[in-house]
């Protein structure tokens, strides 16, 4: 998959595209995605995505704006992984948000990814003011050269997989039903950094994980296992038990921070990029009265998670 900031003034190659934010990539994005693939193979194209970076509502309204489901690295690992050819990440800023809708089709979809085949979503919008649509796109077809399809919303169970239904899940720690909206375990991928020691002192030693937005969709402690501690052998997995949150016990006023415990390990792993799976939420995060008791509980979660492992 090559990945590209920006958009070209004048494509190279043809494209099939789609284009949206594609958070999670659920089953919804995933079948987009496969639909998009079949249509590229079919016509000689190339499968092309445009996402931004910001998302579009993290710009105009940071504090409004939802928690995200992926980074942007772990976006494009997952759209590897579906065999993409090519993805376009687009800066969103005031510049890009003021582009008409007719200067989108136009300068982006026609000239800068040469699209000859388009796929949307039933609310896809584009353009400022969020004037276009696949309305607007079909008006537009003929005379600049290119055939556009629209996908209905994917449902499941009757509910319609979407990533707000997905963070409402997270957010009240249903991993199961998180898991089949998102096609795979929610997961969180970050690079292992320094920290405290805290975990060290008391006897259980922590991965820190650096977390690339301050505001992630689940909290509480968490039965794991994690990939990445191997680097000639990436798929090798650690069982553990993770902590995702503020350490009330630690520090008044703390930011999210992701700490695994890993079991059976003893290896020095900073830098290592590292992919947690959460497979089972264990409690809410919770304020101790010392250290002591903070310990305790810590022993109780461990015991808890090997045995998830042991009957699983």
């Amino acid at each position: 998959m090559h990945v590209f900031r920006g958009i070209p003034t004048l494509a190279k190659d043809s494209t099939a595209l789609t284009i949206g934010n594609f958070d999670g990539v659920h089953l919804g994005h995933q079948a987009m995605i496969i639909r998009l693939n079949e249509a590229a193979a079919r016509l000689n194209l190339i499968s092309c995505v445009m996402i931004f970076e910001p998302n579009p509502r993290e710009f105009f309204a940071p504090s409004q704006a939802p928690v995200r489901l992926t980074s942007l690295r772990e976006k494009l690992e997952i759209m590897a992984d579906l065999n993409i050819e090519h993805v376009h990440v687009c800066h969103f800023n005031s510049s890009f948000a003021s582009i008409s809708a007719e200067d989108f089709i136009v300068r982006i979809v026609r000239q800068g990814l040469s699209a000859r085949w388009i796929l949307v979503g039933d609310d896809f919008r584009f353009g400022a003011n969020r004037r276009g649509d696949c309305g607007m796109l079909k008006k537009y077809s003929l005379q600049n050269g290119f055939k556009v399809e629209e996908m209905k919303s994917y449902t499941l169970g009757g509910l319609r997989v979407s990533s707000t239904a997905i963070r409402k899940e997270l957010a009240i720690g249903d991993l199961d039903a998180a898991r089949c909206l998102l096609g795979r375990p929610y997961s969180i991928s970050g690079r292992v950094v320094g920290g405290d020691k805290l975990g060290k002192k008391i006897g259980f030693p922590t991965a820190n994980i650096q977390l690339r937005h301050n505001r992630p969709p689940v909290s509480g402690i968490f039965v794991v296992k994690v990939y990445g501690t191997d680097e000639v052998s990436p798929q090798t997995e650690v069982h553990g038990v993770a902590s995702l949150g503020v350490r009330p016990t630690i520090y008044e006023n703390g930011k999210p921070v992701l700490e695994v415990h890993l079991f059976n390990f003893d290896r020095e792993i900073y830098g290592c990029h590292l992919r947690v799976v959460f497979l089972q939420k264990i409690r809410d995060e919770k304020k101790y009265l010392d250290l002591g008791r903070l310990t305790e509980q810590i022993r109780h979660d461990v015991e808890k998670a090997k045995r998830y492992f042991l009957n699983s």
